[in-house]
């Protein structure tokens, strides 16, 4: 077996360790048979709320459990193959044992980086929301450039993507955009993208054909789960209704069903304009709720908070990502130095790089604080 295989071999095998430990695998059988009771109960479904989670837990432990025996058995039997191949010196076996290795070893570092999402709300599905900055019309542009990417980007994980509120710029492009995105784990991929970014390009609306730089900010927090309690005081809010400025078109809103809800003690404000107004107050609500739970996560976790607080105003300073089409190509995160060439691709939604590096490095922020409060 080639020095590189070993290596892969053994960055795999402590990637099963950690999949194991994360899912506690030695009670995991025990956990899934006690799901699998709840599933056949006949009252599962007089809670629909309660019964949808149960659901999800059960099927992220099958997929838990799944993906580890899968790895280690596919490991072990290229190994098998392997020294197989080398007793009986069938070059052919070996080298395509060893292939099959490779792929593995970079499939269970995805997986080990998918097991790190165990966050309090890692697993929930999030608000997304997408603001110009400093620039003007090239802002407004860059800010539907990124509704663009973000979209993309979901899309590609399966996820659905809803949008709740939009402000058209006054030429082109939004002021702002509010997206839900659901699916697993979309909040605790998707956190590490708050902050502002920060365009270079020739801009299209020069006629000098000038470099322009751009700013927009975004902003990401997760849905709250409805079992999850978030008390807001009647008193503590202003709720607002408004006609909707939307892209235009024909399902446009034509009476002031939009509704704004501002709450007063700490100015968050919550819009939706897409449905009813008896459904726009009922969304913006629970935006509301889930804004003021990543307050309370933003307490708990001084990480978390601190890249929220450094998102600041959308220009010059708190940028946490550049993205430069001119006079090269390049797209580099401040926050970690992961950078690529490959612009289209980024702007198309192949975002995984990047907040893979960023999970990773508040992993490793987390074990080493950890590691200091034990010395």
């Amino acid at each position: 077996m080639r020095a590189e295989t070993q290596n892969t071999v053994a960055e795999i095998e402590k990637s099963l360790e950690l999949l194991a430990q994360r899912m506690d695998y030695e009670t995991a059988p025990h956990r899934l048979e006690e799901f699998n009771a709840r599933v056949e109960d006949p009252n599962l479904w007089d809670n629909p709320e309660n019964a949808q989670k149960l659901m999800r837990e059960r099927q992220m432990l099958v997929d838990a459990i799944e993906t580890y025996e899968s790895i280690k058995t596919d490991l072990s039997d290229n190994i098998e193959l392997i020294e197989l191949g080398e007793m009986e010196e069938d070059e052919e076996v070996v080298t395509d044992a060893e292939d099959a290795i490779q792929k593995l070893g970079a499939k269970a570092a995805k997986k080990e980086l998918e097991a790190l999402l165990d966050g309090e709300a890692d697993g929930n599905d999030t608000f997304l929301e997408i603001n110009s900055g400093a620039g003007g019309t090239e802002s407004c542009d860059w800010a539907s450039m990124l509704a663009r990417m973000y979209v993309r980007w979901a899309e590609k994980k399966g996820y659905t993507v809803e949008l709740q509120s939009e402000t058209a710029g006054e030429e082109a492009g939004i002021k702002s955009a509010a997206y839900k995105i659901s699916g697993h784990n979309a909040y605790g991929w998707l956190k590490s993208e708050s902050g502002v970014h920060r365009l270079v390009r020739i801009s299209p609306f020069d006629s000098a054909a000038k470099r322009h730089t751009s700013f927009s900010s975004v902003w990401v927090y997760p849905v709250v789960d409805d079992n999850i309690e978030i008390e807001v005081n009647p008193s503590d809010i202003r709720i607002d209704t408004y006609r909707s400025s939307g892209a235009g078109g024909q399902h446009v809103n034509t009476t002031d069903s939009a509704v704004r809800i501002t709450h007063i003690p700490t100015g968050i404000v919550v819009t939706s304009s897409e449905k009813s107004q008896h459904q726009n107050r009922d969304i913006a609500m629970k935006a509301l709720k889930s804004r003021l739970y990543q307050q309370e996560l933003d307490r708990r976790n001084a990480d978390i908070n601190a890249a929220h607080e450094a998102k600041g105003d959308a220009g010059w300073g708190n940028q946490i990502r550049s993205y430069v089409l001119q006079p090269y190509q390049m797209v580099k995160d401040l926050r970690t130095n992961h950078e690529t060439s490959d612009t289209k691709g980024v702007l198309d939604g192949d975002l995984d790089g990047f907040m893979a590096a960023t999970l990773a490095m508040d992993v490793a922020g987390k074990s080493r604080s950890e590691a200091q409060g034990d010395s």
